[in-house]
């Protein structure tokens, strides 16, 4: 079937009627007709059944409008995809970031980009690490921030901020009075933590791998804010990074450094094989502006 057969065969299958299939597609009933039943020919069996003037459809039409309405909703995806691009190109810029990072950090630089640029409408989303990676090769988002490599030959990324790893707990907790710890006196603690398929989850695995150790798990979460209401809320410790904590006020815990954690390195990322629009230099630069006030910008490319 090509796609005039597809949307002739969508018509009559949405409407019912070979008549009112012609009047949502602006032709003749009798060019509705000619297309149908060539279509029926070549595929050598009917697709409606006529039964005293109306049109029933067979149970292979059925099956085959199935797979019409997935077309169909790829090419709405499509339609709207364009219709981006297109403003992207004039007035729009579209930003993906790690949740944590995306968490405050980047909604403070759309405020402080905006204020330049009032007539650049802003699509923004929080993504996980592989939806962000996705949507950045597909050209959806201009300009993504990740917490977490990402590597791919056609994406391009810098590192633009250095966070730490911290334990926040509970103000009664002994580690309270820390101004410090060690993941060895992370030993025999229960720790709410993360799913070890995740990438949060595998770095906090390969912290404890390095002393030879593996966490102790006493509750596993989706994400590091999910992590911070826990704790928020008195059921437990845990190690998160320091850009989560920027959400919330000072005193729902208490947050300790980690003495021998690596640093928790935020990357720009672009699609290697774009250019970028002014909107997107320009809220990259407001990116830095909020990183650099807030101590978290990397001055140098060495991460």
């Amino acid at each position: 079937m090509n796609l005039r057969q597809v949307e002739v065969f969508n018509a009559i299958m949405s409407t019912g009627s070979i008549s009112d299939a012609a009047r949502l597609l602006h032709v003749s009933v009798p060019a509705v007709s000619r297309v149908m039943s060539h279509t029926e020919s070549r595929l050598g069996f009917p697709l409606f059944e006529r039964v005293k003037g109306r049109l029933y459809p067979t149970a292979e039409a059925h099956q085959m409008y199935q797979e019409v309405e997935l077309v169909y909703r790829g090419v709405k995806r499509l339609d709207r995809l364009t219709t981006e691009l297109a403003g992207r190109r004039h007035s729009m810029v579209s930003i993906a970031a790690s949740p944590s990072i995306g968490q405050m950090l980047v909604p403070l630089a759309i405020a402080y980009f905006r204020n330049g640029n009032p007539d650049v409408r802003v699509h923004f989303q929080c993504l996980n690490h592989e939806h962000l990676k996705e949507r950045m090769l597909t050209g959806q988002v201009d300009v993504g921030v990740s917490i977490l490599p990402m590597n791919h030959p056609n994406l391009e990324t810098t590192p633009i901020a250095r966070g730490r790893l911290v334990c926040v707990c509970p103000p009664k907790h002994p580690f309270a009075k820390k101004k410090q710890i060690t993941v060895r006196d992370l030993h025999d603690q229960p720790l709410i933590t993360y799913p070890r398929d995740t990438p949060f989850g595998l770095r906090i695995e390969n912290l404890f791998a390095e002393y030879d150790d593996v966490p102790m798990t006493a509750m596993e979460v989706g994400s590091p804010q999910n992590a911070c209401a826990l704790v928020h809320a008195g059921a437990g410790i845990a190690l998160v990074d320091e850009y989560s904590l920027l959400g919330w006020p000072m005193g729902d815990f208490m947050v300790v450094a980690v003495e021998d954690a690596p640093p928790i390195v935020a990357d720009l990322v672009r699609l290697r094989t774009g250019s970028s629009s002014p909107a997107s230099q320009a809220f990259t630069r407001a990116l830095r502006s909020v990183l650099l006030e807030r101590n978290l910008a990397l001055l140098t490319q060495d991460a």
